[in-house]
């Protein structure tokens, strides 16, 4: 069965309730017995499924779409077998984690995702390539492609490092960043970065300018993966590089943010309602606190203190995972003009943003104490309650989607 636009999205949100009841399972664990799970089995099957089932998946509906639009003519059918093998490798690893963890059936299913993620990248660098139009979006999607790539690298360096059962902490740590970096600072970012200013930016901004951001966050985009690595013993050279990169981010993001304000009544005209309005204030407030973090650990100390403490880190990539990449994806699901915004739908998004500040915050909250070893009562508690409220916001997204009322079943 062919699937549209309007079906696609609503699997997503299907995936990401699940994501947020696996949340709701793990944070119930830490506080009280759930014997039935393995507590390692199921962080594992919210972080596989986070990033293969909502993001990936999601990243490529959206990807597609953007074809659509840029060669005027339906592609899906084309991208429906690839997609649709993803979501099985999604499901795999959600199922088969929980019940085994790091297993045969769960690493099977994560080389084929990765596999997949190849493919993807193979077809759509070839239907970019057939687009005479030199748009800057499309530069961000090849680098984020790329960065999909480059991060199986450090998944398989990890896997060869199990399978020959190689203990050495540093090394595991080094495939870990490795693959989250490229991930999250390179496939997600960069797509998400890819949609917004395809949507919002291409039209308004001059083109020198977006190239200049774009440049300088490519360029930062290896070095900076050893901002997690400044526990190793570096070169002086590999330290400078990376504080330029640190820098080179700052000076972008900055550069693109004074742009937007002067250009801000026009983008304002192309921005339909308020919601989307402060969606995306959000985003840019997450995207100037990762980058402000990022440029603050290139301080060896500070750095060491952020990397060595589980709940600063558990709090960076919750600030980029939902703070930056779940509401850009958000934003740009709620301009597709195929189904009307009913009020459930706009109340549910709020309440999920508002619900990642009060995670953030605690988040954060616990990894600050944890810096002077103190404990903050209730703070898991709070946490679990947190959890709680994103699950029933992603529930009510989901019925408000059912009930919709779908403008066009084109595949936009």
């Amino acid at each position: 069965m062919k699937l549209n636009l309007f079906q696609w999205i609503k699997i997503s949100i299907v995936n990401l309730l699940l994501v947020t009841v696996l949340g709701v399972c793990l944070r119930y664990k830490i506080l009280l017995p759930f014997p039935i799970v393995d507590q390692k089995h199921l962080l594992h099957a919210h972080s596989h499924f986070a990033f293969t089932g909502w993001i990936t998946q999601t990243l490529m509906v959206l990807i597609v779409t953007f074809l659509n639009k840029k060669m005027n003519k339906d592609l899906f059918n084309k991208y429906q077998f690839l997609l649709k093998l993803n979501l099985v490798a999604a499901w795999g690893m959600l199922v088969s984690f929980v019940l085994e963890g790091y297993g045969t059936i769960s690493i099977t299913f994560s080389t084929l995702s990765i596999f997949i993620g190849y493919l993807f990248t193979i077809i759509v660098w070839k239907d970019f390539n057939k687009i005479k139009t030199n748009k800057i979006s499309i530069w961000w999607f090849k680098v984020a492609l790329l960065s999909n790539v480059l991060s199986s690298l450090g998944a398989f360096a990890l896997a060869f490092l199990m399978a020959n059962k190689i203990v050495h902490q540093n090394f595991y740590l080094l495939a870990q960043y490795f693959f989250l970096h490229f991930q999250y600072n390179g496939w997600f970012f960069f797509a998400c970065m890819g949609l917004i200013t395809s949507h919002y930016f291409e039209s308004f901004i001059d083109e020198f300018k977006l190239k200049l951001v774009f440049y300088l966050f490519s360029f930062a985009l290896i070095p900076a993966f050893f901002l997690s690595a400044l526990w190793m013993k570096l070169p002086l050279w590999i330290y400078i590089i990376i504080v330029l990169a640190a820098i080179a981010q700052c000076i972008a993001w900055i550069f693109l943010i004074y742009h937007l304000k002067c250009n801000y009544l026009k983008i304002k005209k192309n921005i339909s309602g308020k919601l989307i309005r402060n969606l995306l204030v959000m985003v840019a407030v997450a995207t100037t606190i990762k980058i402000l973090l990022q440029l603050v650990s290139i301080h060896p100390s500070l750095s060491d203190f952020a990397f060595g403490f589980r709940p600063i880190v558990i709090g960076y990539l919750h600030l980029v995972l939902l703070g930056i990449i779940s509401l850009s994806i958000l934003v740009y699901i709620l301009t597709f003009e195929i189904f009307s915004q009913n009020r459930l739908i706009k109340k549910a998004v709020l309440f999920f943003t508002f619900f990642i500040i009060v995670n953030e915050v605690l988040l954060m909250l616990q990894g600050l104490s944890a810096l002077s070893y103190t404990i903050i009562p209730y703070i898991n508690e709070a946490l679990l309650v947190t959890a709680f409220f994103l699950f029933v916001s992603t529930l009510l997204l989901l019925i408000g989607l059912f009930k919709t009322k779908v403008i066009s079943i084109i595949n936009h």
